[in-house]
C-alpha cells in the first residue's frame, strides 16, 4: 500500500497549472534537492528535470525515472546530445546521488534491471508514436508555460498518449 496518495499532477487530465504541479512535486518530494538552493546554471537543469516530471505526469519511482528520459528526448527540444553535454553538469550527479542516498546502490541497479523489461514494450510504442513529431516541448525554457494548465500543455504537445 502506498504511503501517499498519487500526486494530482500525475493525473492525465490534471487542470493544475504547471506552477501548481511543481509546488506539489516539491511538497511530495520534500527531501529532494530544491533548485532554489543551488547555483543558477546548476538549478536550471534540475528545475527542467523536475518540470518534466510534472509535464509528463511521471512520479519519481524507478519505472517513471527510466521512462522520462527517452520520453524527453523524443518529445522535447532536449535531445540525447544535450543530455551528454549536460551530463557533465553537477546537477546530474546530485540527482543520481539522491537516488543512491535514498535507496542504496544495490536497490538502484536491481530496480533498473527489474523495471526495464516491464518498460521496454512501452518504450517501443512511445518511440513509434514520436517518430514524426513536429512540435517539441521546450525543456530548458519551460517558464512561459508555468501558468498554463497541465492538460492544455499536454494537449498542445500531444503528450496524452504517453500518460497513464
Amino acid at each position: 500500500m502506498n504511503k501517499h496518495p498519487r500526486p494530482r499532477y500525475t493525473d492525465k487530465n490534471s487542470i493544475q497549472t504547471l506552477r501548481e504541479g511543481l509546488e506539489e512535486y516539491y511538497a511530495v518530494n520534500f527531501d529532494f534537492t530544491h533548485p532554489s538552493t543551488q547555483p543558477k546554471d546548476f538549478a536550471k537543469i534540475l528545475l527542467a528535470h523536475d518540470a518534466s516530471h510534472v509535464i509528463y505526469g511521471c512520479d519519481t519511482d524507478m519505472y517513471n525515472e527510466l521512462k522520462i528520459l527517452p520520453l524527453t528526448f523524443w518529445t522535447s527540444d532536449f535531445k540525447f546530445r544535450d543530455f551528454l553535454r549536460e551530463n557533465k553538469n553537477p546537477a546530474v550527479d546530485v540527482m543520481y546521488a539522491e537516488l543512491i542516498e535514498r535507496h542504496g546502490v544495490i536497490w538502484l541497479y536491481s530496480s533498473i534491471l527489474f523495471e526495464l523489461p516491464r518498460l521496454l514494450p512501452e518504450l517501443i510504442l512511445m518511440w513509434g508514436k514520436t517518430r514524426n513529431r513536429q512540435r517539441f516541448v521546450p525543456y530548458l525554457d519551460f517558464e512561459p508555460m508555468l501558468n498554463r494548465s497541465l492538460l492544455e500543455i499536454r494537449q498542445e504537445f500531444n503528450l496524452l498518449p504517453f500518460i497513464k
